[in-house]
């Protein structure tokens, strides 16, 4: 029986093909689900704009308020990466980028230059480019995978072992995915929840994540995209990548 969060999140969707397609997994895995998980709260939020205390009351309810502020606020960074890279933007997700204001400095600047960008910017033309980057016919431009740009090839060292840090971190990913783990969406997707606290893990998992699995290599591909003569759109969210994780690299250098 799926619980109320879940169940305000399909509504809010139009159905659970469509909320599947938001979040960009398969249909069957959502048709699953009793209620939301908990690595998938930050996507959910940002694809329906239900709360993370409505999807997860016993993650996000009194709890949360142990979080800090700047956690929340880098989750909610990494929860937007996350899902830019896993799908296309729709034109609720593009009002939202549009509305996109930021302080001047970089992490600001940056957040302005993607909401004009998706201002001028059509659902189709991003959705066009979401398809040439990272999809295409046969392969996407891009290959948003640690194995790739560590080794030339899928499948290799890097995933496996992300999936063994993973494991002995006590991280559970929900099954019926299609990608492998060392995808930048899903590493985005798993920070988001380490750093808003609905990912359980041990008090250094952040760290090791961030410097064993994203520093290695996804500021490069952050860099591809932001550079890519076929991104618009995508460029600025390549340079937002790019900038909030020199940020984050900064954060992590500092005593613990």
């Amino acid at each position: 029986m799926r619980d109320q969060g879940l169940d305000e999140a399909i509504r809010a969707a139009g159905g659970i093909t469509e909320l599947a397609r938001r979040v960009g997994i398969s249909q069957p895995s959502v048709s699953n689900w009793e209620r939301v998980p908990a690595e998938r709260v930050l996507s959910v939020e940002s694809a329906t704009g239900i709360a993370r205390s409505m999807l997860r009351p016993d993650l996000f309810g009194i709890d949360m308020r142990t979080v800090d502020e700047v956690d929340a606020a880098r989750a909610q960074e990494y929860a937007l990466l996350a899902t830019l890279l896993a799908r296309a933007p729709d034109a609720q997700l593009m009002g939202r980028l549009a509305r996109l204001r930021g302080d001047a400095n970089p992490l600001g600047l940056a957040h302005a230059a993607l909401g004009e960008v998706a201002a001028n910017s059509s659902v189709e033309a991003v959705g066009r480019e979401y398809f040439d980057l990272f999809v295409g016919v046969g392969r996407g431009e891009l290959l948003p995978y640690a194995s790739y740009y560590l080794t030339g090839f899928l499948y290799e060292r890097p995933l496996a072992r992300l999936r063994a840090d993973l494991r002995r971190l006590g991280i559970e990913l929900v099954g019926g995915r299609s990608e492998p783990e060392d995808n930048a969406a899903i590493l985005c997707e798993i920070m988001a929840g380490l750093a808003g606290g609905a990912i359980e893990a041990p008090d250094d998992a952040e760290r090791e994540i961030f410097e064993g699995h994203i520093a290695p290599w996804m500021d490069r591909f952050f860099t591809d995209l932001a550079t890519s003569a076929t991104a618009k759109l995508y460029a600025r969210v390549g340079a937002l990548g790019r900038t909030f994780l020199q940020i984050e690299a900064e954060a992590f250098k500092l005593p613990r």
